[in-house]
């Protein structure tokens, strides 16, 4: 009881006006590190699509597909994702600063595990749609990828 009072004041007036910005900031590279999931995954479906278009070749289709399973760890690949939320490290020590933030590389490594997770659920997903039709007439296999894609995207 002694202490409410004083925490509840202090959170008031030097917390809570400034979570807005904080938050503003740090969804900035947060948002950025999806977005480059997001296309990362589209460039790959993409060259599996363009890829079948050439050959035709039902047998590396799957190994296409196969790979893409893969993608969420290829830290090469994801390199770039994961690249994007490490600028949260220069405004977390502005924040660790000004409000004792503490464990800055955590947050940062917890995003990054949201990012494989987020990955690793759009391939699974993609699998799952896409496995029925990989028997399909392969004229609209092509079709059907692109479908599958736009679907998990949304």
């Amino acid at each position: 009881a002694a202490v409410s009072e004083p925490a509840q004041k202090c959170c008031t007036e030097n917390i809570q006006p400034f979570l807005t910005s904080i938050l503003e900031e740090l969804m900035g590279p947060v948002s950025s590190g999806f977005a480059e999931v997001r296309s990362l995954f589209d460039k790959e479906v993409n060259e599996i699509i363009q890829d079948f278009q050439k050959t035709n070749d039902i047998t590396k289709l799957k190994e296409n597909v196969d790979q893409l399973m893969n993608l969420p760890f290829n830290s090469v690949k994801m390199e770039p994702c994961y690249l994007k939320v490490n600028l949260l490290q220069d405004l977390l020590q502005d924040l660790k600063s000004r409000f004792k933030v503490y464990h800055i590389d955590f947050v940062i490594q917890r995003t990054q595990n949201f990012m494989q997770e987020l990955m690793e659920n759009a391939v699974y997903t993609f699998e799952q749609l896409f496995s029925p039709s990989r028997q399909a007439d392969s004229a609209k296999v092509a079709t059907t990828i692109e479908k599958v894609k736009l679907r998990v995207l949304k």
